[in-house]
């Protein structure tokens, strides 16, 4: 029998995975390999709460395979020589893989591809994680789209459910190929010492088995009144599918199916969380079309915008929740203990970095970065030049998010700033959404919080107008 490398690498799961079921369906004995080689990553390298997950993702995808009677070949150095040694160890005829598209990883894998065809073997990459690939989905000029509206119109239309692939009971061994033993998972990714992850895990469970248990609870209680509940911070109103999707942990065709399909569910609700799928999409057509914007604003009018001086001090308290600003900090420290924070609740944090305490929102990609579970270089580059008025369909110079009135209509009972801001709980609803206008409340039953915000919202909001406000006549 043939033998194919079946390399794994943000497609950590067996179930409608491309690559997988194209070794399969040619009769070839597919042999797992996952390479550990953050180096080749270039700039963005995977964060802290990134290498937590993977490491329980890989696990989970190892017991998954040794289930089937296949295990898991695990190696870590350059992964061109790495292929190319391993499959001359097992005879291998071919690898196959499923395509990511950030810029230094879409460079890296042409150069792999180049160099094992040139040196005989079959390789192919597959479409294993977009609903459509970047280049799939063009206006009628044939140009990238720039706006998010028109480009999931296009591709909406375009849009058909496809049949997907269940992943078999049963897998060859091998050992049948001789495949080496490799590296312990341990050895490359140990467990953190001490477990500041173990919150994460309260909240999620990386590999398969969870990604599908999520996408289950969602379709069968959040999807009904979706539209309506998502933004509500302190609800379980979204689909937290995020971290599993980055990591492929279930296919997005997988997922826009089941939601497809569900019965009895408004297509107000449907089509909003097909969007929310599509804002993924656009995300990743942007940075494949303009690789700069993970470092540059896509708006050449913010190249020389002048930002605030990152002053340690202010970053530090955003970054651990300690700004003043209630609905902030509960985001802030809803991060920092579980690697992930509701989505509108990230637009507010966004806002007050980039807006009130204008610094570049570099700063806050690159936390986001480290501590998120779902980051991901296209959605986190996409959703803080975003709100930061930089990118591609970016909100406008003059949105400057309230954080008071954001938490008031989000977290109306204040249960969320309660939860996360535990000083802040005896507060009635009033003194919990703007402490520092209640002075004595604050000084009584939070002595230790901060006794003003960051920056007067107010003038923090004046200020960031008067700036952004000159690049209406720039060029």
């Amino acid at each position: 029998m043939a033998v194919a490398l079946v390399w794994f690498r943000d497609d950590l799961r067996l179930d409608d995975q491309p690559a997988l079921r194209a070794a399969l369906d040619r009769g070839w004995l597919p042999v797992p390999v996952y390479i550990h080689a953050p180096d080749e990553e270039g700039a963005w390298a995977p964060g802290a709460a990134s290498n937590a997950w993977r490491r329980r993702a890989l696990a989970a995808l190892s017991a998954e395979l040794e289930r089937r009677g296949s295990r898991l070949l695990v190696l870590h150095g350059h992964s061109l020589p790495l292929l190319q040694a391993t499959a001359a160890l097992t005879g291998a005829e071919a690898v196959l893989w499923a395509r990511r598209y950030e810029p230094a990883v879409e460079q890296r894998d042409a150069r792999i591809k180049r160099e094992l065809r040139r040196a005989g073997l079959h390789a192919e990459s597959f479409n294993g994680s977009l609903l459509f690939e970047p280049w799939e989905v063009a206006t009628k000029q044939g140009d990238p789209y720039r706006v998010f509206t028109p480009f999931w119109r296009t591709a909406r239309a375009q849009w058909r459910a496809p049949a997907t692939w269940d992943a078999p009971a049963r897998l060859p061994s091998p050992e049948d190929a001789g495949a080496p033993h490799g590296v312990a998972l341990d050895d490359i990714l140990p467990a953190p010492r001490p477990a500041w992850d173990a919150g994460f895990w309260q909240r999620f469970t990386p590999g398969e088995t969870g990604a599908r248990q999520a996408l289950a609870r969602f379709a069968g209680r959040a999807l009904d009144g979706y539209a309506d509940a998502r933004d509500r911070a302190v609800e379980a109103g979204t689909s937290r599918l995020s971290p599993h999707l980055h990591f492929g942990e279930i296919s997005v065709q997988r997922v826009a199916a089941t939601v497809n399909d569900a019965d009895g569910i408004a297509d107000g609700d449907r089509e909003r969380f097909l969007a929310e799928l599509g804002w993924r999409e656009f995300a990743h057509h942007v940075l494949h079309y303009f690789p700069q914007v993970a470092e540059r604003p896509l708006d050449p009018r913010f190249e020389d915008f002048r930002w605030a001086r990152p002053l340690q001090a202010r970053l530090a308290a955003w970054r651990h929740g300690r700004t003043g600003v209630p609905i902030v900090d509960a985001g802030m420290r809803e991060l920092w203990h579980t690697g992930w924070m509701h989505n509108r609740v990230r637009m507010v944090v966004a806002s007050w970095l980039t807006k009130h305490l204008r610094m570049h929102w570099r700063h806050g990609a690159r936390w986001f970065w480290d501590t998120l579970v779902d980051a991901d270089l296209a959605n986190n580059t996409q959703g803080w030049q975003w709100t930061a008025g930089t990118g591609a369909d970016a909100a406008p110079y003059f949105r400057v998010f309230n954080p008071v009135s954001q938490a008031r209509r989000f977290d109306p009972e204040g249960a969320y700033i309660a939860r996360w801001v535990p000083e802040l709980a005896a507060l009635p609803l009033p003194a919990r959404f703007a402490p520092w206008e209640h002075p004595e409340l604050l000084r009584r039953h939070a002595p230790d919080y901060p006794r003003t915000p960051q920056v007067d919202l107010a003038e923090g909001r004046q200020a960031a107008l008067a700036a952004f406000a000159a690049l209406r006549h720039a060029r």
